[in-house]
């Protein structure tokens, strides 16, 4: 049996690889807490394109005083690489909250009068009642095409250094304007959403609630702007992980907690660190050894659409991995549906070995411990339309 001291090493080694890697969410390599320092209910998430998410104004949380979990050299390095998700995001961008535009955000999240068909809203493929995304290979858009990609969870997004697989877009705002424009999904314009939302009384007077001083409230600007303030709240508090970190001994079993040391040992955390285990960098899919193309399609070169960069090709974000069991089908090709078989094909392609069965079992069982509590949105009555209103285009 591997003694705890060899074990603190390994772990240690595991956290300097990682720290040199890639910065965690809090836009610095990540470092032990300081004694006595206590997660908060809520964080402020600074509003910038690299180092993103949630975490500059939040320490790390601590393992208790006493006790065994003080002396736990597996719990001392999760909270090095690691973080717990807040009860709640209270601002952006070093603003408050609006309450009115989280809530103008949550109607418009569920209309689907954004797209031009009528038919497809926010929540048709980033639904909140099943893990933030749409479990099926790909979307289902405008006309019945297919999208490229697998559509990431919209649940604790606002953590990320960039949206969308290959990072296009630098925060959940401009993210918001994508899939309304993009022609395989919503298929409408911004003159068109902002010729809808001013026949409709109703969104008017909330536009210049939510933006009041604006010459021009309601806009395609603004409508993304109140989509990012609802999704900022999408986040999954109190997951078992989490109260793990925050000392509770017995909130994982030791199937679990072996998952945990062989997702740091092994180097699963080079990339999937910070708070949202990933969501921070990007890396080629197929470091050591390139998957076949059912599950990496030739055609989609990833990052390099973005930069236009060699390097970047086949280059994709590290996928955050809060809440994965409720997210198959997996990777930006939405090609494997078992979290083991995931894991399996990771140990090949990024880390260059091969993952036991019951190696595999016991980092998916770990990564089951990342579910939160999932946000229970009311869903919204919208205002009517009117005679104003711009008619459905279904094709």
């Amino acid at each position: 049996m591997r003694s705890r001291t060899t074990l603190g090493l390994v772990l240690a080694m595991a956290v300097a690889a990682a720290a040199g890697c890639d910065r965690d969410d809090r836009g610095e390599a990540a470092g032990p807490p300081a004694d006595g320092a206590a997660p908060p209910p809520a964080v402020e998430v600074p509003g910038t394109a690299v180092a993103p998410a949630a975490t500059q104004a939040t320490p790390a949380p601590t393992a208790p005083t006493g006790g065994e979990g003080a002396a736990d050299p597996l719990r001392a390095t999760a909270q090095a690489m690691f973080g717990i998700i807040p009860e709640a995001v209270t601002a952006l961008r070093g603003q408050p909250l609006s309450a009115a535009q989280v809530e103008l955000g949550r109607m418009l999240f569920f209309d689907p009068r954004l797209s031009r068909s009528h038919l497809i809203t926010c929540n048709t493929c980033h639904s909140l009642g099943t893990g933030g995304a749409d479990n099926v290979p790909v979307s289902i858009g405008h006309g019945w095409q297919r999208g490229p990609r697998n559509s990431p969870t919209v649940l604790n997004a606002v953590f990320n250094a960039a949206q969308f697989w290959d990072g296009r877009a630098a925060d959940l705002a401009e993210q918001a304007k994508g899939p309304v424009q993009a022609s395989v999904e919503m298929n409408s314009t911004p003159e068109l959403v902002v010729e809808t939302l001013n026949s409709i009384p109703q969104y008017v007077e909330r536009f210049a609630a939510a933006f009041p001083g604006a010459g021009d409230a309601v806009s395609f600007d603004n409508m993304a702007l109140a989509l990012e303030a609802f999704e900022a709240t999408l986040v999954t508090p109190g997951a078992r992980f989490d109260r793990w970190l925050q000392g509770d001994d017995a909130a994982i079993d030791a199937t679990e907690r072996r998952g945990l040391e062989l997702f740091v040992s092994s180097g699963c955390a080079s990339c999937h660190n910070g708070r949202n285990f990933g969501g921070q960098a990007y890396f080629p899919f197929g470091v050591i050894e390139r998957p076949g193309a059912d599950i990496l399609p030739e055609g989609d070169k990833g990052r390099f659409e973005v930069t236009a960069t060699a390097t970047d090709e086949y280059v994709f974000r590290a996928s955050p991995l809060r809440n994965v069991e409720l997210t198959a089908p997996y990777f930006h090709s939405g090609q494997v549906w078992d979290l083991e078989q995931a894991v399996a094909i990771m140990g090949t392609a990024q880390l260059g070995r091969e993952i036991s069965g019951d190696e595999a079992e016991a980092i998916a069982a770990f990564l089951r411990t990342l579910t939160g509590r999932q946000p229970q949105v009311e869903y919204p009555v919208l205002p009517p339309s009117t005679a104003r209103t711009p008619r459905p285009v279904a094709q």
